[in-house]
């Protein structure tokens, strides 16, 4: 991944939404405009259907990431390899299966979130 950032959330309020693989956080605009740059294999921008398949509204937390290679929170969140954006701390909802073999194909991987 490069270090060009990720598109900063232009509101922060209910369209609000976070890609389920790597917990980027935009609005449903701008993942439909130019998809998940940490996951551009998913191709949101191309079929609107999957902004709602591979991102969710419901999140937790939320921390801006500037330099993710060089922050202890960004390792401890497993985000260090990602672009600089703005990141949700925790999504409960797991990717669909389709999307799951998606990342397999792609050779990524994909961590399901932790059911409490």
């Amino acid at each position: 991944m490069g270090s060009i950032p990720a598109q900063i959330p232009t509101s922060f309020g209910h369209e609000l939404r976070a890609c389920l693989r790597c917990r980027l956080v935009k609005t449903y605009d701008q993942f439909r405009e130019s998809g998940c740059e940490n996951c551009p294999f998913f191709k949101m921008e191309e079929d609107h259907e999957l902004v709602v398949e591979c991102t969710t509204p419901n999140f937790n937390g939320i921390i801006s990431v500037m330099g993710p290679t060089r922050s202890w929170a960004a390792r401890w969140l497993r985000i260090g390899r990602f672009v600089p954006g703005v990141y949700t701390l925790a999504v409960s909802e797991a990717l669909p299966e389709d999307m799951q073999t998606t990342c397999e194909n792609q050779s990524v991987q994909y961590i399901p979130p932790k059911r409490l």
